[in-house]
Order: structure tokens, then C-alpha cells, then sequence
């Protein structure tokens, strides 16, 4: 079976090819920069062209859909619906499986757990594009037109997310540098975190059961939730180090938004750090007798992963 990485070179793309190439699975990583990994085949393309998006996918059993746009809800608004299209029309092309690797971005703020049967509504711009790009895959699926699966993920940690994670930059990379670490909005609230390799782990079991295509499905999660003094009280624990932090309310970060462009971003999603996230993965735990990883485990396992590099 010929495995096809869209967004290679990102967190739960390179969680993912490391998964499959235990099993030596056949891998092809897309990306814009060629990213290479030894043991698979890399190609060099611009989803955002379906001349492209074709080519990369031709051969290809299953395409998974990890790719990262910049953090820009202009950007989002004008690639991110041409990318959906683009991918679900060569997997159709090539009668390939779709694996979509979404947020929760389109639930907008939730009272109470988000489950696979949450209704969208976004109450960000973000949010409104993802909702416009899970509905449009939604609709190939409800029409038998394509064998996809959306699966989500809470915010996630772990090994390989230094580039995209939130907690790696604001809390786990300055506490291992022994710096005081920084949490958003409010730290008394419960967040749920899903950890990279939980996440690669279920990709690879959804994309080998048939009766799991045509359905959204919330990747492992722990349960229950954590606060964010819990979550540094765990890394400093775990660095044996004093758990230092300081809070950045929002009145703090809407003045930094007028001169730093991803600050500006971040505004409109503060909500996710003001509010108890609950994020409920039972559908897919009870499914798979799936035990996700303690976030105790997690932090150790990702401490280390980042020693070893």
C-alpha cells in the first residue's frame, strides 16, 4: 500500500511516517521544500496547485491531509478551501482514501465536552474557514463520492511539535531552558492536550478498518482534562526544576497584537484558554480499547525525546 503524507516535515506528519515505517509501509512525503526522510520517497509540490496536488498523489492507496498553512486568517480564507478541493478532487481522480487531519477550531466555544456529534459554530474566522473545509469533505462523504475520514485533535504536545505547539514554545522549551514558563489567559482552566504519538497511532488504525471511513472521529485524548498549573507543576516535576509562570491575560496580549502579527492571530482564539476545553475521544477509545497516554507519561516521554536530539 502506498502511503502519501500531504504537509510532510510537520508534527503529526513526521509522528505519522515514523508509526508507518515500523511496519515498513510504503511512504511518499509531499511537501514544498522536499523534505526527505530515509525510507521513503520524497516530492517536491504546491497543494495550493491541483496540477500539483495530482502528480503528488498518482499511485497512492491513502492520502493523509497534515498540512499547516501560515497562521493568517487571510491566508486561510483564500488557500484553504482551493487545498480542500484540490485534494479531494485527485483523490477522487486516482480513486485514493482521504485522511483529513482537522482542529476543533469550527465548534467554537463549547459548554461541556466537544464530541464527533458537536454542531459547528465558529465564533472566529478561523473557525468559519474550518467549518467550510470539514463541510465540503462532508459532503463528498455523505454522497459516496470519496472513502474519507476527518479526525481530530485536541491542541496537542509531544515529540516533534516544536514547530507547532503552543506548549512547546510558551512552556516546556523555556522550562527546560530554566526560564519562567507562560500560559494564556487563565491557568485555573481545564485544557485538553492530545499527545503526537497518540495521534499518529490512531491514524494508522482508522486507515486500516473500512467501517471507519465516511465518519468524524476525536483521536485519543486523556481524560480527564488538566489545568494549566497542573500541566507545569507536571514539567517541573518532571525537570525536577521550581514551576515558575507568569500569566498573559488578554489585556496584556491585545497591545503586543498591534505590532506582532501572530500575537494579532491568537486574539481571536483566546476563548479556547478562558474557557474549560473538554475535548472527549470515548467514540474512538471504546472502539479500539484505546488507552491514551497520561499526561504524566507524555511530558516524560517528550522531555526526553527532546534531550535526544
Amino acid at each position: 500500500m502506498k502511503h502519501t503524507i500531504l504537509g510532510a516535515g510537520g508534527s503529526i506528519g513526521n509522528a505519522l511516517t515514523n508509526e508507518l515505517l515500523k511496519t515498513n509501509e510504503s511512504i511518499r512525503l509531499v511537501s514544498r521544500s522536499n523534505y526527505s526522510v530515509t525510507g521513503t520517497e520524497s516530492f517536491r509540490a504546491d497543494i495550493t496547485s491541483y496540477e500539483e496536488t495530482l502528480n503528488s498523489i498518482k499511485g497512492s492507496d491513502i492520502v493523509y491531509l497534515l498540512a499547516g498553512l501560515p497562521y493568517d486568517r487571510k491566508v486561510w480564507i483564500k488557500w484553504w478551501p482551493k487545498i480542500m478541493k484540490n485534494v479531494i478532487d485527485a483523490c477522487k481522480n486516482y480513486d485514493a482514501k482521504l485522511i483529513f487531519f482537522d482542529n476543533v477550531y469550527m465548534y467554537g466555544k463549547v459548554d461541556g465536552k466537544m464530541t464527533e456529534t458537536t454542531s459547528y459554530s465558529p465564533c472566529s474566522v478561523k473557525g468559519e474557514v474550518r467549518a467550510i473545509v470539514a463541510n465540503m469533505l462532508h459532503t463528498e462523504m455523505e454522497h459516496d463520492n470519496i472513502q474519507a475520514i476527518i479526525a481530530r485533535s485536541a491542541d496537542f504536545y509531544g515529540p516533534y511539535a516544536s514547530n507547532s505547539s503552543v506548549l512547546y514554545f510558551l512552556v516546556l522549551d523555556k522550562m527546560m531552558k530554566n526560564k519562567k514558563a507562560q500560559w494564556i489567559a487563565d491557568e485555573t482552566k481545564l485544557h485538553s492536550f492530545t499527545y503526537t504519538q497518540d495521534c499518529a497511532k490512531a491514524l494508522n488504525l482508522l486507515r486500516k478498518k473500512s467501517d471507519c471511513y465516511q465518519q468524524v472521529w476525536h483521536l485519543p485524548t486523556y481524560s480527564p482534562a488538566i489545568t494549566g498549573k497542573s500541566f507545569i507543576d507536571l514539567i517541573a516535576e518532571e525537570l525536577e526544576v521550581v514551576p515558575n509562570y507568569t500569566v498573559l491575560k488578554k489585556w496584556m496580549l491585545s497591545p503586543m497584537g498591534l505590532f506582532n502579527r501572530t500575537v494579532f492571530e491568537s486574539l481571536e482564539m483566546i476563548y479556547q484558554s478562558e474557557y474549560d476545553y473538554l475535548f472527549d475521544s470515548t467514540k474512538f477509545n471504546e472502539y479500539f480499547n484505546f488507552k491514551p497516554t497520561t499526561y504524566k507519561t507524555g511530558i516524560h516521554e517528550t522531555i526526553e525525546f527532546y534531550r535526544g536530539k
